[in-house]
């Protein structure tokens, strides 16, 4: 039987502070996860500006993370790379630093064909003995990871455990659960999609939301594990808003700057990210006086 990642796993920001990474923040907010409920934590994601750091920072961001965790909820590295060599460094580091998985993203820009991606994944998973979750995100990486691809992967890799599927459609979703199979995990990527794929047997979600509202992400998903619809639905209208609130503009924007209005964080980013525009941050601020996450 696969391990299973589920519930809620936050897609952890990286905090900066003058352009380096502040690791007492970092600790900081792995505990507050830890003690809002937050199943796991993927740092390094693309909500943690993984592009924009360098080897040494990512390796140094995952070792954190790890240590600041404690063994008390597992850390899943963002290990992920366009170069399936970089993947496999990055994977191996993972494990040594303790981490209880890896997600591995497809390979952007240089646009494999299907086979390709099957050989990427596959060489990785070979290399590294770490459950590894697939990120399918054609939006960012210009591939889809195809359902017989997967199943392929599914078949012939072990020690490929899930998908986060960012593809947003429910549809290819719901294909993936019946080709995979009751022990595949298939997680949202996109908060607004949480209910909808676990209505239909996904497991949880990689969230951007849960960098703000941890314990409520928590109680969504742990109500639908659970089958208490009733519940699962409230709280996902509730939080429906701040959901669509958090693509305003590019992520992490948004959320970089929701935590910031919040007192969480310094609205830090790297170029090519910057801060949001005055208008949209006004927008956002609205839905976070909505949601009573930050005063009049």
């Amino acid at each position: 039987m696969r391990p299973t990642f589920q519930g809620s796993i936050v897609a952890m920001v990286t905090p900066f502070r003058n352009g380096e990474v502040d690791e007492a923040k970092l600790r900081e907010l792995v505990e507050w996860h830890v003690s809002s409920g937050t199943d796991a934590i993927v740092p390094c994601g693309t909500t943690g500006e993984s592009p924009t750091l360098s080897h040494d920072e990512h390796k140094r961001v995952v070792e954190v993370v790890v240590e600041a965790a404690r063994g008390r909820i597992p850390i899943i590295a963002g290990t992920g790379s366009n170069s399936t060599a970089e993947a496999i460094d990055l994977t191996s580091h993972a494990k040594r630093a303790g981490a209880r998985g890896a997600l591995v993203v497809n390979p952007y820009y240089n646009r494999p064909t299907q086979e390709g991606l099957y050989r990427h994944f596959r060489a990785v998973a070979e290399a590294v003995d770490i459950p590894i979750l697939v990120y399918n995100i054609q939006s960012r990486t210009a591939v889809n990871v195809e359902t017989d691809t997967l199943q392929r992967l599914v078949k012939d890799c072990p020690n490929i455990v899930g998908v986060k599927e960012a593809s947003g459609s429910l549809d290819q979703m719901t294909q993936v659960i019946l080709a995979c199979g009751p022990d595949f995990s298939v997680v949202s990527g996109d908060d607004n999609l949480t209910l909808p794929l676990m209505s239909v047997g996904g497991r949880g979600v990689i969230s951007v939301i849960a960098n703000i509202v941890p314990r409520d992400t928590a109680e969504l998903t742990h109500a639908a594990l659970a089958g208490d619809w009733k519940l699962a639905r409230e709280l996902h209208l509730r939080l429906f808003p701040l959901s669509r609130a958090m693509f305003i503009e590019t992520n992490p924007i948004p959320v970089k700057e929701a935590m910031a209005m919040m007192g969480r964080l310094e609205p830090e980013f790297r170029l090519p990210l910057c801060r949001m525009t005055d208008a949209n941050r006004e927008r956002l601020r609205t839905v976070l006086k909505q949601q009573g996450l930050v005063q009049g």
